[in-house]
């Protein structure tokens, strides 16, 4: 029984932190960086 309620809460986890981060690089792509800082990353 633990080890399905543990398996559960790490896939919540993960979910949870990936959505998290494809929020905030959506976020900074439109807000802060825009074409330069997209531009400077390809270059890099």
């Amino acid at each position: 029984m633990d080890d399905t309620v543990q398996k559960s809460c790490w896939g919540v986890t993960a979910k949870a932190v990936i959505g998290f981060a494809g929020i905030i690089l959506l976020a900074w792509l439109v807000g802060g960086a825009g074409a330069e800082g997209v531009a400077t990353i390809a270059a890099s």
